[in-house]
């Protein structure tokens, strides 16, 4: 076998290692929720009415908001996600593609609770309702259904969210 001949056989069987290897990767490739997740590096603290702290995901990106908590099957205890919104408005949310219930927190600029919308269960079928109050808000703090008031959490209580640019 001549030098070309023999770099173009080694070339061919580099091409087709690369390319199973990349077949097998794409086959075990994380869902794109876990790959959301990961994109939402930013890992921030809320400390609730009851002193609780809770570590939160920061979902900055519109991707990361679009993504949310979906497709997780789990919240581990003490944790969230803030969605901190760059203008505030009204903001409305929805559960699709969200497989466990969630309380919906909803704070102006100062951490102050706007609206709790508790216990928000799981779409299940299109279309899916929007949850949210007809109020200007600055984030959205999104935790496992029932805390909210387990951590008295209330219309008018203050959350502490700290590490957070806005």
């Amino acid at each position: 076998m001549s030098g070309r001949a023999a770099l173009d056989r080694l070339f061919l069987v580099f091409l087709l290692a690369v390319s199973g290897a990349c077949g097998d990767a794409a086959k075990s490739s994380p869902t794109p929720r876990a790959t959301a997740t990961a994109s939402a590096v930013t890992v921030s603290r809320a400390i609730l009415p009851s002193g609780a702290v809770y570590s939160i995901e920061i979902a900055r990106t519109p991707e990361e908001q679009a993504q949310g908590l979906m497709f997780r099957e789990s919240l581990p205890e003490r944790t969230g996600m803030l969605f901190p919104f760059a203008d505030q408005g009204v903001h409305e949310f929805w559960m699709k593609n969200t497989m466990i219930p969630l309380d919906i927190i909803w704070m102006d600029g100062a951490g102050r609770v706007l609206f709790v919308s508790a216990d928000t269960p799981p779409c299940k079928a299109d279309p899916c309702p929007n949850y949210g109050p007809d109020l200007p808000a600055a984030s959205v703090l999104e935790i496992a259904g029932g805390m909210a008031a387990k951590e008295k959490v209330t219309v008018g209580s203050r959350i502490d969210v700290q590490g957070v640019r806005r």
